[in-house]
């Protein structure tokens, strides 16, 4: 065969791929789950940034898209079966969000495609082999990159500066949370800071935890992300304001519910990203050969607020560098 008749044949093999893709695309109707353990209520703006790039790739509901929502209401015993209901339905694509939901769904099935959002380190908790060749059926967005940690306490010690002891608010039980200590210990030992860990993981413990941050003097509280944390964060606020201890989140939820500041991946940066890997799986690519993201857009927003309650005063320069600012 000649250079340009093999030429010639593998554009036509190209197309005819591209033709028969969009050919799927205008006759069969996907269906595609959601999974999430917060409220949609608080789950909309991720969920709508996932459903307006599905439609900028050519999919829309009712037509060759069916979406299935599925909230736990923050409910982790709820998760399973909400996971094997999906399995009933026989969907194409599970998008699963935080680290429980991505593990109960990985325990359900290993034939289904799952695009994890929001997990902590997919690696170190066994969800995926590594970031570039994940394995399995397990692909999609980590909640973390190496600098996030680092970060947190770089805007503590900028509002606090004389903050010598940061309090760490985590879960044990929850696998992606050790490696944020790591991180966390790394960071502190660079910034010359002490850290003060608090383990909770039932509503008992909070209270002792925060008195313990008092009697140690800790002067500023890092609230890792957690599922149970996540289900207690009006106590959590309330206790901090209590203690008059600012502290910083990992997601925006906390500081519009009255937290002092929130330092976060961009959520709806999440939802476009996750959907950008449903159009791939859906187009035939394989979870396993598709490398985890790891989040490059952040959200910092501060509850100006929360600062005047606790009498505290906000650098003007961490103002102006805020995505939000709630007055």
């Amino acid at each position: 065969m000649t250079r340009k008749a093999l030429a010639a044949s593998t554009i036509t093999a190209i197309l005819t791929v591209a033709v028969t893709a969009h050919a799927q695309m205008a006759t069969r109707t996907y269906r595609v789950a959601w999974v999430t353990p917060t409220p949609a209520a608080e789950e909309s703006l991720t969920l709508n940034a996932f459903r307006q790039e599905l439609r900028q790739l050519g999919y829309m509901e009712g037509k060759n898209l069916t979406v299935e929502f599925r909230s736990v209401e923050a409910k982790p015993d709820r998760i399973s079966a909400v996971i094997a209901e999906l399995i009933r339905l026989n969907v194409d694509v599970l998008v699963a969000v935080t680290q429980p939901t991505v593990q109960a769904a990985q325990q359900a099935t290993r034939s289904i495609p799952i695009v994890m959002c929001g997990v902590g380190d997919p690696v170190a908790t066994g969800l995926v082999a590594s970031l570039g060749r994940p394995g399995g059926n397990i692909t999609g967005l980590s909640g973390l990159s190496p600098e996030l940690s680092a970060k947190r306490l770089e805007l503590l010690r900028e509002a606090f500066p004389r903050a010598s002891k940061v309090a760490v608010l985590w879960n044990p039980t929850n696998p992606s949370n050790a490696p944020q200590i790591r991180d966390l210990q790394d960071a502190a030992r660079a910034l010359r800071l002490q850290l003060q860990l608090l383990k909770v993981s039932a509503p008992q413990d909070l209270e002792g935890a925060f008195q313990a941050a008092t009697r140690e003097r800790a002067g500023a509280l890092i609230v890792l992300d957690d599922l149970f944390i996540f289900t207690q964060r009006s106590q959590i606020i309330a206790l901090a304001a209590k203690s008059r201890l600012p502290s910083i989140y990992g997601w925006g939820i906390f500081a519009d519910a009255g937290g002092l500041m929130s330092y976060s991946p961009d959520f709806r940066d999440m939802g476009r990203r996750a959907a950008v890997f449903v159009d791939k799986i859906l187009k035939g690519a394989k979870p396993a050969a598709l490398p985890v993201e790891q989040p490059t857009k952040f959200e910092l927003v501060i509850n100006r607020r929360a600062a005047k309650i606790l009498d505290l005063t906000i650098p003007s320069s961490l103002l102006l560098r805020a995505d939000r600012v709630i007055e």
